[in-house]
């Protein structure tokens, strides 16, 4: 059967407009923020300075990174899979699971791999560094294909292949390279940081009692200068030395409803930031709140962490295809996968033996292998 042309390729791609990246080539990044400054994901890591985003973005990470990983050989022989176990043994898979979750957090995460040679004994290609490097400096063409554009370069240049691992978070055909959650902190972070800093402004201006000082109708412009000289001093020492015809007074500054206004809205901001970083609020705000609200927002956490290691898993396992493609030719691989609830695992494994027990199902041996990462020899036929 001849096929149509036509279905087998795309009908059209749309690179923007205005854009200076449309002069390489290359599709400009839609997110309104990395439009609006220059250098935006410079911007973006910024956020990051924020108490509030960084007990976010680490309460996020942590639940991912407290997660043990097993190896499963799925269809791979012995040989490579204990060969793959002990490479990944000698990468800080911590550091990499942690640079893999920055991802989210900008829409993308571009890992350059350093291969070295093996020992004389292996003479293989190892990862000896996985490094990640800048989100600026990666665009896609118009064709959707990721280039290497540095700052002042006439042209973005290809990428070797096995060289990069591209993590991309939510892509989309409109926007290629991501949906990056500080984005979305971006204006809470910045309308909290004005209010801050009218809030000090107002306690510096009204937290402290108003000093009045009074002299006689008679006094001299150079005598109410040095009065008020005086009372400016007097209010880092305390100590004051005046004429006893000079009256003093200290009186209370008169609050108003702005402390609360700048409370409420520096809560509300904060609050925004969680939404956007971890889907929820009460793991970061103290509050109160029904059991069944903390039961469902506990579970969202729990969903988040399963989502964010999908992503760690994804990119390891492309590192893993690397390994396996460079060193033993491409074909079968194994498996990196983050156990992310014993009690799963454990129930699973009760409800599959009740299963095999009763004898209306008969599992393969490759079933066990793949589920619970046993290996060739260790089942009995």
């Amino acid at each position: 059967m001849k096929r149509d042309k036509s279905l087998t390729s795309e009908l059209f791609r749309n690179i923007g407009n205005g854009h200076f990246g449309n002069m390489l080539g290359l599709m400009p990044d839609p997110d309104r923020i990395m439009q609006r400054f220059g250098n935006a994901s410079d911007v973006l890591r910024k956020l990051k300075d924020d108490p509030h985003v960084w007990s976010c973005i680490q309460s996020r990470k942590s639940g991912s990174l407290s997660l043990e990983h097993i190896i499963l050989p799925e269809s791979a022989s012995d040989f490579v899979t204990d060969e793959i176990r002990r490479i990944l043994n000698n990468i800080d898979l911590r550091r990499l699971e942690s640079d893999v979750l920055d991802a989210p957090l900008f829409g993308r995460q571009f890992l350059e791999i350093i291969w070295r040679n093996g020992s004389k004994n292996k003479p293989m290609l190892v990862p000896d560094q996985i490094v990640a490097k800048p989100q600026e400096w990666f665009a896609f063409d118009q064709s959707g294909k990721l280039k290497y554009k540095r700052s002042g370069m006439n042209e973005a240049r290809d990428i070797p292949p096995m060289k990069l691992i591209s993590v991309l978070y939510e892509p989309t055909y409109h926007n290629p390279y991501g949906s990056s959650l500080l984005s979305k902190c971006f204006w809470p972070v910045r309308f909290k940081n004005g209010g801050i800093r009218f809030w000090v402004n107002f306690t510096e201006k009204y937290g402290m009692p108003i000093l009045l000082g009074q002299y006689s109708r008679g006094a001299s412009n150079e005598e109410s200068a040095k009065l008020a000289e005086e009372l400016a001093n007097m209010s880092e020492d305390a100590v004051i030395v005046a004429p006893s015809d000079i009256k003093i007074e200290m009186r209370e500054a008169v609050r108003s409803t702005s402390v609360e206004m700048y409370h409420e809205l520096i809560t509300y901001c904060n609050a925004e930031i969680s939404k956007a970083l971890l889907s929820q609020t009460l793991t970061t705000e103290i509050g109160t709140g029904s059991y069944a609200a903390s039961q469902t927002h506990y579970k969202i956490r729990h969903e988040v962490i399963a989502a964010d290691a999908r992503l760690i898993e994804s990119a390891i396992n492309e590192l893993i295809r690397h390994i396996v493609d460079l060193n033993f030719g491409k074909g079968k691989y194994p498996k990196f996968k983050l156990i992310i609830n014993e009690a799963d695992n454990a129930d699973r494994a009760e409800r599959d033996v009740k299963i095999a027990q009763s004898g209306c199902v008969k599992f393969t041996k490759d079933y066990w292998m793949r589920t619970y990462g046993f290996r060739e020899g260790d089942l009995a036929e």
